[in-house]
């Protein structure tokens, strides 16, 4: 009993920190030595409420950027941006997870996806991967719209 009076929870900081996350700056940087190639980032973010954003870069088995979005009072209020190369990239878009397809404002299609529990909207631009992963219960909050909307505020 007594070895737990002295039990300390680890914050979700110490978590994400444990798993390799670490702030957003130190993952880009990380991503641009790895890859010799700058990543922009979108400059809006969905309209809900997050408490903390990580990142971390990926090399090796799973080349991939990633960058998360949580809210620690709500396990609903979570968004997701993976960066991938295109050409390293194991993500396949089917046709029979299509939702619906969307012209961005630089003219390439943004794919709106189903899968799971999970919307996600796909395209490439400057030779990367982006998917945006979001719960479906967040789906009044987070519409395809907005989605498209943080999708072009990507400026290259």
């Amino acid at each position: 009993m007594d070895a737990n009076a002295n039990f300390q929870p680890r914050t979700i900081e110490e978590s994400y920190l444990e798993i390799g996350y670490k702030p957003v700056g130190e993952a880009l940087s990380d991503f641009a030595q790895n890859y010799k190639q700058d990543l922009q980032l979108p400059l809006r973010v969905p309209p809900v409420i997050f408490t903390h954003v990580f990142a971390r870069t990926n090399v090796g088995s799973h080349d991939i950027f990633e960058m998360e979005y949580i809210n620690e009072q709500s396990s609903m209020n979570k968004f997701m941006i993976n960066v991938a190369l295109k050409d390293k990239s194991k993500f396949e878009i089917l046709d029979k997870e299509v939702i619906k397809e969307f012209r961005l404002k630089d003219g390439s299609t943004a794919y709106l996806l189903s899968i799971r529990g999970a919307n996600l909207l796909v395209f490439e631009k400057d030779n990367l991967q982006y998917r945006f992963s979001m719960d479906k219960r967040m789906s009044e909050n987070i519409t395809p719209e907005i989605l498209v909307q943080i999708a072009n505020s990507i400026d290259n």
